[in-house]
């Protein structure tokens, strides 16, 4: 699971649902505090759910994605 690091706004989005991603790979541009925080995959894998799109505001710690 990919969580947010922060509360903030989805600025872009990298990746799709069944996308292979590979450890460190960007699937999306988060801002907070008007700074650009890139979000990472943790991990080598397929994206098997993506729960953002640009300009959906994410809490701390919520759900962005799954890897499998």
């Amino acid at each position: 699971m990919v969580l947010s690091p922060m509360q903030g706004t989805i600025v872009k989005v990298s990746v799709k649902a069944g996308d292979r991603v590979t450890a460190d790979q960007q699937i999306c541009i988060l801002e907070a505090m008007k700074m650009e925080n890139e979000i990472k995959s943790p991990m080598d894998g397929e994206l098997v759910e993506l729960r953002v799109q640009p300009g959906d505001t994410v809490r701390t710690n919520e759900l962005i994605a799954i890897i499998r």
